[in-house]
């Protein structure tokens, strides 16, 4: 048996890590921002990489922006190899970019804001996604892949139904197809009202540091779960409580499944999508209804082990991998052989009669 050696500690040497924030990412790579001037308000949209290239576009949740939800995804190291293909084009909904100054009533022909009360008419859900057509529009965007998170995925699952030909594909992110239920109405109500009134709250900050996270990851991230606190204090109160009216709003998507493939008249999304969503998200049931709702055979359920419900800052690599394995069945990429198998992420898909089943994906080396 070998013979251990007493080693005498001689100096301790403390150096502070430096905090993450959202400010001091230097990997950020935009080449432009434009503000858009839609019917219903205007839109700030950040692009991120060549033009020229295949179109991403993506739509934050609520409380966020392109920055706060997307922007460590995106720059991550494993991404790159990805996005040098395609142009991100970060949507913000209107008052929600970083910066935003208070969302003001508009005037009528003669002056008078008071004629659409005090508050400005903040679009709702439909007209979100219909202003999504607006900047297609003013980019030339021929097709593109949507990336949505929440809020988000509603909205660009109900552009995805208003125009098909439109989108490529979709990945949606802790996705809901339903309209509000009691306790998020009565929750949301009382945050729409303290935050109207300039008040950010401790019940309204835990409620979204709950919204975005889950309970499990509060306690087990904390770190993460400071840098979004701290990211709160500079939220705009007032257009963050209109955007969250216009969410509690939100109709039924009325999408269904469509087993037989017989009827003529059912209406559900037409282009190949993806749905993730952690294992402890809060979220988790209302994805997987939206999963039961749509077409098994053009539809992917991914649920992610050791994550809660932000999965693009919790678990990147694996949701990286995901967003690649998809876009190779959509035909984007090319590669030789398989040879990793990559058993820690959990992939999900609904079958027809309401199981559950495992499907183990190999990676491309």
């Amino acid at each position: 048996m070998e013979k251990l050696t007493e080693v005498e500690l001689s100096d301790i040497s403390v150096q502070d890590v430096t905090a993450r924030n959202f400010s001091n990412n230097a990997t950020s790579i935009l080449i432009q921002e434009d503000d858009i001037e839609t019917p219903y308000g205007n839109f700030h949209v950040a692009i991120q990489g060549d033009r020229s290239k295949v179109a991403i576009l993506t739509f934050h949740d609520i409380g966020l922006n392109h920055v706060t939800c997307f922007q460590g995804f995106f720059n991550f190291s494993e991404m790159q190899p990805i996005l040098r293909n395609f142009c991100v084009y970060h949507v913000n909904a209107p008052g929600q970019e970083e910066g935003a100054l208070h969302l003001k009533p508009e005037h009528d022909a003669l002056g008078n804001p008071e004629s659409l009360g005090s508050r400005f008419v903040y679009p709702t859900m439909d007209q979100l996604a219909e202003s999504v057509q607006c900047i297609v529009e003013h980019y030339g965007i021929k097709r593109f892949i949507g990336f949505g998170v929440g809020a988000g995925a509603n909205i660009l699952g109900r552009y995805a139904l208003l125009h098909p030909n439109v989108v490529d594909s979709l990945v949606l992110v802790n996705p809901n197809a339903t309209k509000a239920g009691w306790v998020e109405w009565g929750y949301q109500k009382m945050n729409s009202w303290y935050l109207w009134r300039g008040n950010m709250t401790s019940f309204t900050e835990d409620y979204l540091l709950w919204h975005w996270f889950g309970r499990k990851t509060q306690w087990e991230n904390y770190d993460l779960v400071t840098v979004y606190r701290e990211y709160i204090k500079s939220i705009n109160t007032h257009n963050l409580s209109l955007f969250i009216e216009s969410y509690l709003k939100r109709t039924d998507l009325g999408i269904e499944r469509d087993l037989e493939h017989y009827r003529v008249d059912v209406t559900k999304i037409k282009c190949r999508c993806m749905v993730i969503v952690g294992d402890d998200s809060p979220h988790l049931d209302e994805a997987v209804e939206m999963n039961a709702r749509m077409d098994p055979q053009d539809t992917d359920f991914f649920k992610i082990q050791d994550c809660g419900g932000m999965p693009l800052e919790e678990q990147p690599g694996k949701v990286c991998e995901a967003f690649r394995l998809f876009l190779q069945g959509m035909g984007y990429g090319e590669f030789d052989h398989w040879v990793l198998l990559y058993f820690d992420l959990t992939c999900l898909r609904l079958n027809l009669n309401g199981t559950y089943k495992l499907h183990i994906f190999s990676f491309p080396h």
